[in-house]
């Protein structure tokens, strides 16, 4: 799976903590002061809310739910686990929070292919250079009716070109399906591709990297997932 060149907190956050000097006092207001002077390349604090697990307060920095405490000295990367029920609350609220609403989502920016009844909905985010995107393709294979929506998201070197070339070609679905699973590399066109408005949608939904899927019920998932599980997430999903 490819990252944005520089996105991502593990790049700047250590998986415990990290720590430094305020004499804040408990307060949104405070705390955004302290977590904004101690790192100043923090980005942009979404939202400082107190939760009920001892003084920790959830901080949302750039699509990612943190916890810190009510003098905004220390920034938490984990979960909150209930030692009672075993339940991540942590999970369960990154589910509340970051669920996708997924009948409002751009369908028309997408490549859309349909098998079998196509009863069940998959949108993913892909690159034409992405290796685990091809590897995903061939487990595509496998799955059965479902419609795919196909964002093409130019992230890796190169990768403007071909998404290019296949949002041109007379069939895009058959020029994308050659191009991941064949290596036959579409016809060179020109024409007015609607790229821009998937790598904004992108950044919008905090798609880092490729592959990146979004289920019908608003779930991401992040990375190669095998037709096994995708056979059982949809399951799960016609269930609810």
């Amino acid at each position: 799976m490819k990252n944005f060149p520089g996105s991502g907190l593990q790049k700047w956050l250590p998986l415990f903590l990290l720590a430094w000097l305020s004499s804040a006092q408990a307060g949104e207001k405070e705390i955004r002061q302290s977590l904004q002077s101690g790192f100043p390349k923090i980005g942009a604090l979404e939202h400082i809310i107190k939760t009920p697990y001892v003084g920790l307060y959830e901080v949302i920095i750039n699509g990612q739910l943190l916890y810190t405490d009510e003098q905004g000295q220390y920034l938490i990367n984990g979960s909150v686990i209930d030692v009672k029920s075993r339940n991540n609350l942590s999970e369960q609220r990154r589910k509340q929070l970051f669920t996708i609403d997924f009948d409002k989502l751009p369908f028309d920016l997408a490549v859309k292919k349909v098998k079998g009844s196509g009863k069940h909905k998959l949108v993913y985010f892909t690159d034409p250079n992405c290796e685990y995107c091809k590897r995903l393709e061939k487990e595509l294979i496998k799955v059965s009716d479902v419609t795919l929506y196909v964002f093409l998201y130019p992230i890796f070197d190169g990768s403007d070109e071909v998404v290019r070339n296949v949002h041109c070609a007379k069939d895009p679905a058959r020029a994308w399906d050659d191009w991941m699973l064949k290596g036959i590399a579409p016809a060179s066109a020109s024409c007015t591709t609607s790229t821009e408005k998937v790598l904004a949608l992108g950044k919008k939904l905090q798609i880092n990297g490729t592959p990146n899927l979004i289920f019908s019920n608003g779930a991401k998932a992040e990375g190669f997932i095998s037709a096994e599980d995708l056979e059982k997430r949809f399951t799960e999903d016609g269930k609810k």
